[in-house]
């Protein structure tokens, strides 16, 4: 029997913000927390108070807003050694950020208490004890995080229990076991939890890093052993390899423990997905629930099963989470992949018809010359619409050109690209400039078409990627260009194939262009 309610502890926005490259501003972190509360978190640590000018506006923009589900939290250390807490600074601006909660962090193991801090263990307990008496005498819920608590309780189990014991002493509303280093395995979880859950009637909560990948595994198992409170991150963010990641965490609770954990879970990829982008991290596509390929079938046989019975191949229903199934074509497709595929894009084709098989030819023609429609789907939906034809061409190419020019005397460089186009009977020659041969490629085709088809100009490109295939071929490998666009309403990919890098990025550049012109 499962604990009924686990309480979800988030720190993406204090623990998150210690991974490398991850950085949010003061609005940042507000709108996340609001995201958070509406997804129905219960505690939102919003950061150490006085640690930096950031979390201090922090706490200052919290204070104005209303919470409908969460309890903002700061976060902090218990006073220093020989010191009261009511002497302490950093006490003082846990209390001054006036959330309703604080978690403070101590020391559980022998190793941090004799050499980093450097003070026994009589005075390291008194250190805790009286920072949450403090607290709680202010009115403010504690929870304790007990730093490094696995590492303590394998080299002084009586130490571990002993830090733990002065929190309760203290009055410590929840008791947090904390895999600091990430080195804790499943089973070590599992048992010290349940020693502590059996030694201790306050409730206990769990913190895990993934350095061993096993920070999801280690939060199940520590709710499995009783704990009532999982502290992770969105995405799993974090020092080194990361927290405990609260977007696979939720659902395995929800949806495979039966944990009531949050009211709507199908707001789940939108959370990740929103998170992503504040932190202007690319997005993991093969992200347990959440990520695109969660549920993506590419295998013929796979594709032919799920059409028939979803959960066939799916644990659970996309849906449940805010995703949906997705079927890519590739060389390993069969009929069934090219049939899903035409039919979410608003074609409907008979299974061994003509146009299917030719299809599917067309896909592995080219996958054999280094195309690859997984990720582009603007280009096989215009590779259907060829296929199926005819067609009329929007424009005819005449010529294109690039040259790259540098002056070493005067300290200049540019590329310069001219493109040539039949438009409505009518020769249209352009030339522009650009950082690149690509950008000038663009420029130059965008100044042709915008004026006879103005819904180009909502189109940018968002991301160029180059692959090279054959690469033991050297100089002569093939290339592979994928381009992502968006006209800020749609987004799509084209790839273009060639020996040529230039060649290669013409036509995925060709491609994103007609896409969007056969769309409007």
């Amino acid at each position: 029997m499962y604990p009924k309610q686990i309480m979800i502890y988030d720190t993406t926005l204090r623990d998150g913000t210690q991974a490398e490259g991850i950085s949010f501003s003061v609005h940042d972190k507000v709108r996340i927390a609001e995201k958070l509360d509406v997804f129905g978190v219960h505690y939102i640590e919003g950061g150490w108070p006085g640690s930096n000018p950031k979390d201090i506006a922090f706490f200052d923009a919290a204070k104005r807003l209303k919470w409908r589900n969460a309890r903002i939290c700061a976060f902090g250390s218990t006073c220093r050694a020989k010191i009261g807490p009511s002497a302490d600074p950093q006490i003082a601006l846990l209390l001054s950020a006036e959330t309703p909660a604080v978690t403070v962090v101590g020391k559980s193991w022998r190793l941090h208490v004799e050499q980093i801090l450097g003070v026994s263990l009589e005075e390291n307990r008194r250190m805790i004890r009286e920072s949450v008496a403090y607290l709680k005498s202010r009115g403010r819920e504690v929870i304790f995080d007990a730093e490094h608590f696995f590492d303590g309780y394998k080299d002084d189990s009586r130490h571990a229990m002993g830090s733990l014991e002065a929190a309760v002493e203290g009055g410590a509303d929840v008791i947090v076991l904390c895999d600091t280093n990430g080195g804790a395995m499943v089973y070590e979880v599992s048992d010290f939890t349940s020693s502590v859950v059996r030694a201790l009637s306050t409730p206990i909560g769990i913190h895990t890093h993934n350095d061993c990948e096993l920070g999801v595994a280690n939060a199940l198992a520590a709710i499995r052993a009783g704990a009532i409170q999982v502290q992770g991150t969105i995405n799993g963010y974090g020092e080194r390899t990361g927290n405990c990641n609260l977007t696979s965490v939720i659902p395995n609770l929800q949806l495979k423990l039966g944990n009531k954990v949050v009211p709507d879970l199908g707001r789940l990829r939108d959370l990740s997905m929103f998170v992503d982008e504040l932190a202007n991290c690319q997005h993991n596509i093969r992200a347990p629930y959440v990520g695109t390929t969660a549920f993506t079938h590419k295998g013929g046989l796979h594709a032919h099963a799920v059409q028939k019975v979803a959960r066939s191949y799916e644990h659970i229903e996309p849906q449940a989470v805010g995703n949906r199934q997705h079927i890519v074509v590739s060389e390993l497709s069969g009929q069934s992949n090219v049939l899903a595929k035409t039919r979410e894009l608003g074609f409907e084709l008979e299974k061994g018809s003509l146009n299917v098989t030719a299809i599917l030819q067309e896909v592995k023609r080219l996958e054999h010359l280094g195309y690859e429609f997984e990720a582009a789907e603007a280009s096989f939906e215009l590779l259907i619409r060829r296929v199926l034809g005819p067609t009329e061409p929007f424009w005819e190419l005449l010529e294109y050109h690039c040259t790259y020019i540098r002056s070493v005397r005067n300290n200049y460089e540019t590329c310069e690209a001219t493109v040539k186009l039949r438009l409505k009977n009518e020769d249209i020659y352009t030339v522009a400039e650009g950082d690149g041969p690509v950008n000038a490629l663009d420029a130059a085709l965008r100044k042709a078409l915008i004026p006879v088809y103005p819904s180009i100009e909502q189109v940018t490109l968002d991301d160029y990627k180059v692959r090279i295939i054959g690469s033991s071929q050297g100089t002569g490998a093939r290339t592979r260009v994928l381009i992502d666009s968006t006209d800020h309403h749609d987004n799509w990919c084209t790839v273009g194939v060639s020996d040529n890098i230039i060649e290669a990025s013409w036509l995925a550049l060709v491609d994103s262009y007609e896409y969007k012109l056969r769309r409007t």
